[in-house]
């Protein structure tokens, strides 16, 4: 991903000795807070505006009011609000904007963030970037309000990578697609001449590695995001799932069979060496690496179902988190460490869930007929994955499509698509 050059100018910033207003983002019953967003002066079309209410309001923690409700009408960033008007609408926050055109063709965004009830200024900034890169303007500016009342860093700001679904169910067609976090930008990556699973993005937002089945076997690609430039790390014979990357995007986690034994592997991009982690005559798999590279989360049917495994990073010290009934399969470990996310399969039902990494606290967020391949956010707030709806017995239906849902078991919504969708993996934020 090109690497953009953000010009942010502090305008404003006031610490004040009253009650901040803040959100309890850990909370299963905190109520959304109340924002009003009149439209920024010289956004036109209101373009910059709608992606900052969307992102907001997608979000779950914001409810936005209504803005034929607004008294005063907002000019600019620098007047003052009549702090009346707005606490009689009930919003307890306020964002005013103003977007200028450069004689550069560089488009600057300017926002100021208001406590209505305190009738404090909480945040003042101003963004510049091309005028390409409009849209990641909003996303940006919407990151920054996020940030400043959830005391949290922002998600807004990211891509998606999903596998796009066409196609009869017996010959579906699959190929890569690439898409902001709500859904626009969207466009193909791949021809869907040969099909494509499980993308994973590097961690330094560089490369996309994903199982492709060009050639007729199946074998691990690299993309190169700036270019599209394809590398064949390798066939793998018995690949069960694209490798992950490591924390510092130099190496691989895989599984494979060698010699009729599927163990995971670490594979270095660079030497092409790889280092055997497991050694178990039964199936290890769908390794993926904590966020400071120390510990590995795979599953493994080693006690007899598939269960959760975590172990140190070169293999050693093995101990299963997974106690509950039913199997568990494609864990990802949260970038915050706090969660590992993981599918669940039990009584006939597919489910998302999340522990601790030491097995505490199992929760199960979503269930559907098939629901799979749980992709964090990058402030690990938010899941996204795939649901798959049954097909008939006359073969219709069957659709599949991206959701997103809060760590909490809230908020769960649909993202779109312009086609069926699986297998998402979630960017880190882009600034």
């Amino acid at each position: 991903m090109k690497k953009v050059l953000i010009t942010i100018i502090l305008l404003f910033f006031c610490i004040t000795a009253h009650a901040e207003l803040k959100i309890d983002v850990t909370g299963a019953g905190t109520s959304p807070i109340p924002i009003a967003i009149p439209s920024f002066m010289n956004d036109d079309g209101d373009e910059i505006t709608t992606i900052v209410r969307d992102d907001l309001e997608n979000s779950g923690l914001f409810r936005l009011v209504n803005p034929a409700s607004y008294i005063q009408k907002i000019n600019g960033v620098n007047s003052t609000p009549r702090f009346s008007d707005w606490q009689a609408i009930k919003a307890e926050a306020l964002v005013q904007g103003e977007v200028t055109y450069q004689p550069d063709g560089r488009i600057k965004v300017s926002f100021r963030l208001w406590d209505v009830f305190a009738g404090q200024s909480m945040e003042a900034k101003a963004l510049t970037l091309s005028a390409q890169d409009k849209r990641r303007l909003g996303h940006m500016v919407a990151d920054m309000i996020y940030s400043r009342i959830t005391g949290e860093s922002g998600y807004f700001d990211s891509k998606i990578v999903y596998v796009a679904e066409t196609g009869p169910h017996q010959k579906r067609v699959k190929r890569l697609a690439i898409m902001d976090q709500d859904g626009a930008n969207h466009h193909y990556l791949t021809d869907g001449k040969t099909m494509v699973l499980t993308p994973r993005f590097s961690p330094n937002m560089q490369k996309i590695a994903y199982l492709s089945y060009k050639g007729g076997r199946p074998s691990v690609y690299l993309m190169d995001i700036n270019t599209g430039k394809e590398e064949k790390i390798g066939y793998f014979p018995g690949m069960t799932f694209a490798p992950r990357f490591s924390p510092d995007s130099q190496s691989l986690l895989m599984s494979f069979s060698e010699k009729g034994n599927t163990e995971i592997y670490l594979y270095d991009i660079k030497t092409g060496d790889k280092k055997r982690l497991t050694y178990h005559p039964m199936i290890d798999t769908s390794p993926s690496f904590s966020p400071d590279g120390s510990q590995i989360v795979f599953n493994s049917d080693r006690s007899g179902r598939q269960q959760l495994y975590v172990m140190d990073k070169n293999g050693k010290n093995v101990k299963r988190i997974s106690l509950g009934k039913g199997s568990y399969a494609t864990p990802v470990w949260s970038p915050r460490g706090d969660y590992i996310a993981f599918t669940k399969i039990q009584g006939g039902k597919f489910y998302i869930g999340l522990m601790r990494p030491d097995g505490s606290a199992e929760r199960l967020i979503a269930e559907g007929f098939l629901v799979e391949g749980p992709t964090f956010s990058p402030n690990g707030r938010v899941l996204m994955y795939f649901k798959q709806n049954p097909y008939s017995n006359y073969g219709v239906g069957g659709e599949t499509g991206l959701y997103s849902i809060d760590v909490t078991g809230r908020y769960e919504r649909k993202i779109p698509t312009p086609v069926d969708g699986s297998d998402p993996t979630w960017s880190p934020l882009l600034h």
